[in-house]
């Protein structure tokens, strides 16, 4: 057993919470049991992982995506109230890291994207990505084949960068913002989760590839190596529940 609120303080700490101006709150945002033996991590605070974390009797679920956010409506709705009720239901603690776990240089989902992906992290790009490089070059049809192994799903690619790669920029989920940047700093390719209707002519006209592996997809590495990381400091035991999103 491991006392919930040192969990949350180690996770704020590590993760730096406090300095990310976020859509959301970052760390506890329902408190439940103060002791937690189970720790159930998933990418999305929805009614599925919460039943499926009751099941496995966890007394802490932690997410990247968490249940409050800036521009929804003050009043609960029904589909929220009932979130709410499972977790109060089986006593059990909702934390959730957004953006700080998208920027972490070691434990942040684009940096590991990176190692996965077998690159070397480079500089901040896109706010809370990294660049990539590699010393010997990647044919971009290799990196495709990377991605889809990584992600576990076919990438909706648009392939108008150099056919060798040596260097990336990152950003998971809704990265595709960042393209534009991606095209100023030279970069031969950008992998995210979803591509905009724009990315397609702004990558062709740019040249470079666009990689969209899936915004679930690119958001498991970070809340899965968080679950592990407490296992290890505090002694809980961790499940990482999938709750596949192809989008």
């Amino acid at each position: 057993m491991a006392a919930r609120d040192e969990i949350i303080a180690f996770l704020d700490e590590l993760l730096d919470a406090a300095s990310f101006e976020d859509y959301g709150p970052n760390g506890l945002q329902v408190p439940g049991a103060a002791e937690v033996s189970v720790l159930v991590t998933g990418v999305s605070a929805h009614l599925e992982l919460f039943d499926r974390a009751a099941a496995l009797r966890s007394q802490m679920v932690l997410c990247h995506h968490g249940l409050f956010w800036r521009k929804q409506p003050q009043a609960l709705d029904e589909r929220r109230k009932a979130r709410l009720r499972a977790l109060f239901d089986t006593d059990m603690s909702l934390a959730a890291y957004h953006l700080p776990l998208d920027a972490h240089p070691e434990v942040g989902n684009n940096a590991l994207i990176l190692a996965e992906l077998g690159f070397d992290r480079g500089e901040r790009f896109g706010d809370v990505g990294w660049t990539g490089t590699v010393a010997t070059a990647v044919a971009r049809a290799e990196l495709v084949d990377r991605c889809r192994r990584a992600f576990g799903q076919e990438p909706v690619v648009f392939a108008d960068g150099p056919d060798e790669v040596r260097s990336v920029g990152v950003v998971s989920g809704g990265g595709a913002f960042a393209l534009s940047e991606a095209a100023e700093r030279g970069l031969d390719a950008m992998i995210s989760g979803e591509p905009s209707e724009p990315a397609m002519a702004e990558a062709h006209e740019a040249g470079i590839t666009f990689i969209a592996g899936g915004h679930y997809a690119t958001e498991t590495f970070g809340i899965r190596r968080l679950g592990e990381l407490v296992a290890e400091r505090f002694g809980v035991e961790h499940r990482f529940v999938e709750v596949r999103n192809p989008v």
